[in-house]
């Protein structure tokens, strides 16, 4: 369905006017009613399951006459499963700690004036997000949560399925008595809205884009509205020379091969000289047996010979499919600098027993999230104890890492006197 520019920008200030009028009811709100609203909202999703299913199954139908693939299949589709980690999602985060509740600092002034920092919400929020349908539960969950109103504008693929979720969480907000307006999406799919709302400079207060390169391209070159986003995933697994060769079999298989689909997915192996002859093609058979394929260095084809060249575009590729791109390494600087020069600043890892190394690498590089001994893939909100996540920053202002309530909030001052006045 086309829609008119006009029409659309018409559409998103009125969403957005009564958005802000909306941020500003849930700021007023105690948390009990704020928590009221998402756990009656988690309700309406599991009694609506059944709704939401269809929908989504109307997507993967439209999906499917294309030519997708089955990593992006597996982002847009829902389960029973899923259904349900989306409404525990949004009780788990009623459950957290009120980030409007927090003093961030507190002193007085030699004349007396009393000088609060107090955390408050940030204001209308434009999300713009690709083919996961859970985005949108999780980002309205936090937004709610966190006082402020947010747009979603989900990809053209989950459009049914957005729609059904969308419409469970406003039965869920009006059984609490809440702004129904704190929740909104576009009536169409048409791209449009995603204009109108990189344009509404004023009426929206911060675009979050959550997708691939060229969504998030778009967002930072066209949006006239301040833009927390995140570069590729274009993470890295270190295998160092003290690594324990069981973990680092069980780390790579997880880190790559869990969902292939995430932006915490590893897509690049680098794996030390001194281990490397004899680990590497235990790595390699672990994951070819479970489908995955390979782009190597020369110096890994001299280990491997059966596995395909790597160009050096695909050491910067973030593959989101079941594809490792692998190169060795001499020691942990040379690992840092492969990744200073490939990576994007995402989430990184370490495998090694070595103490020290381990601290050299998470202090001599600048990524989001480094790891130690740990999966890339729990680099998500919801392993952090967010609850959930609205996304994770790859930039240097405002918020790194994966985005959830504190990271939603802003802080204004609050001061008080006895009668001063100034000199």
């Amino acid at each position: 369905m086309h829609i008119e520019p006009a029409s659309a920008t018409e559409w998103l200030c009125q969403a957005a006017t009564a958005a802000r009028a909306a941020s500003g009811a849930l700021a007023r709100l105690p948390e009990t009613a704020r928590n009221e609203a998402l756990r009656e909202a988690a309700a309406a999703l599991r009694r609506h399951a059944a709704a939401i299913l269809d929908a989504n199954a109307r997507d993967l139908a439209a999906y499917d006459a294309g030519s997708g693939t089955a990593a992006f299949r597996d982002r847009l589709a829902l389960t029973p499963a899923r259904v349900e980690a989306m409404a525990r999602g949004l009780d788990d985060i009623a459950g957290l700690p009120d980030p409007l509740a927090r003093t961030l600092a507190d002193w007085t002034r030699p004349n007396g004036l009393r000088i609060r920092r107090i955390a408050a919400p940030i204001g209308v929020i434009g999300m713009i997000y690709e083919s996961r349908p859970n985005v949108g539960a999780d980002a309205a969950a936090l937004c709610l949560k966190s006082g402020n109103a947010v747009i979603l504008r989900g990809g053209s693929d989950s459009f049914h399925s957005a729609g059904a979720i969308h419409a469970a969480i406003s039965e869920g907000l009006r059984a609490a008595g809440a702004p129904e307006a704190a929740v909104q999406i576009p009536p169409a799919t048409d791209r449009s809205f995603v204009a109108a709302m990189l344009g509404a400079a004023g009426l929206i207060d911060l675009i979050i884009p959550r997708g691939g390169k060229s969504l998030v391209t778009r967002v930072q070159s066209e949006a006239r509205v301040p833009v927390l986003a995140h570069a590729e995933g274009l993470c890295h697994t270190y295998v160092h020379a003290a690594a324990d060769p069981d973990m680092a079999r069980k780390l790579l298989a997880n880190a790559k091969m869990r969902r292939t689909g995430v932006c915490g997915a590893t897509e690049t192996l680098l794996i030390d000289s001194a281990i490397a002859p004899t680990l590497l093609p235990m790595l390699v058979s672990d994951l070819q047996k479970r489908g995955c394929a390979f782009r190597a260095d020369e110096r890994a084809r001299t280990i491997c010979p059966d596995l395909p060249a790597a160009t050096e575009a695909d050491f910067h590729t973030e593959w989101l499919d079941a594809v490792l791109s692998v190169a060795v390494v001499d020691g942990i600087d040379a690992a840092m600098a492969h990744i200073r020069a490939h990576g994007s600043e995402h989430t990184e890892a370490i495998v090694t027993q070595d103490a020290e190394a381990a601290q050299a690498f998470m202090r001599g590089l600048e990524s989001a999230v480094v790891m130690w001994n740990a999966s890339t893939q729990f680099c998500d909100g919801g392993e952090f104890g967010f609850g959930a996540e609205i996304g994770i920053a790859t930039g240097r202002v405002h918020a790194r890492g994966p985005v959830g309530l504190e990271q939603l909030t802003t802080f204004r001052y609050l001061v008080e006197g006895n009668g001063q006045v100034r000199p």
